[in-house]
């Protein structure tokens, strides 16, 4: 699924975009709208989408105000608009999309073709930085994991996860700086993943990276207080096991 927010200052032209996406491309999963550069700029920035519609002229203003402001561009832009005009000779010479109001339902699909296998692209070169980047590193602690969400993938520095709470299907990860992420796979499975870069499963429900430990309370399992501050139990059934590798690190 690809996220998508639609700028554009007509409620009219809005709907009618919102409607064919819905019908005609079900791969697009429309997260937000905006009238103006401000509201679009703002949707942009709280909303991190894929995809952006963008409107070229925006009551009073135009669109290239809202790119102009922003710090980068990581997302997929197709322009619209009514105007054919001095804008698409320079947008055309930019090989970027855009679509004439009213938009043509094959049209549409012909971008988001487009946009789509640009999109899956950058998240191949992702992967494959990452995947570089694992290999040359000869610390295991510099190495990067994929967490996919509904957004997309995140690159996360094994070192700077904390702790991973499992629930059912999901995972959450605990990260330093208060971050959290949460993906669509079991912790069995990053249990895994994980197990040879210092990491325990504590719990059914947590996994544990043993250097973000503080301390160790006593207990019938016990209870671990990490390096967030957080505080967490230890299962009667792990405890034996975990104070085996800890007390011999």
């Amino acid at each position: 699924m690809i996220t998508a927010i639609i700028i554009e200052d007509e409620e009219r032209s809005r709907k009618m975009l919102c409607a064919l996406l819905l019908e005609h491309c079900r791969q697009i999963s429309v997260v937000g709208e905006a009238n103006s550069v401000q509201s679009g700029l703002e949707a942009i920035v709280q909303l991190q989408p894929q995809l952006v519609f963008l409107d070229i002229e925006l009551q009073s203003e135009t669109s290239f105000e809202i790119l102009e402001k922003l710090p980068e561009i990581n997302f997929e832009l197709i322009f619209t608009t009514a105007f054919d005009h001095y804008a698409l000779k320079a947008i055309k010479f930019c090989a970027i999309d855009y679509l004439l109001k009213p938009i043509d339902l094959n049209d549409l699909q012909v971008a988001i073709a487009k946009a789509e296998k640009r999109i899956q692209q950058q998240a191949m070169n992702k992967n494959l930085e990452a995947l570089m980047n694992n290999l040359r590193s000869s610390v295991q602690n510099n190495h990067k994991i994929a967490l996919p969400t509904m957004e997309g993938l995140i690159f996360v520095p094994v070192a700077d996860m904390i702790y991973c709470e499992g629930d059912g299907p999901y995972t959450t990860f605990f990260l330093k700086q208060n971050q959290k992420v949460t993906t669509s796979k079991t912790l069995k499975e990053y249990e895994d993943l994980l197990r040879d870069y210092g990491f325990f499963r504590i719990h059914k429900s947590w996994l544990v990276n043993l250097q973000e430990i503080n301390r160790y309370i006593r207990g019938d399992g016990g209870q671990l207080v990490l390096s967030n501050g957080a505080t967490i139990d230890v299962s009667k059934k792990r405890k034996e096991d975990f104070l085996k590798i800890y007390q011999g690190k």
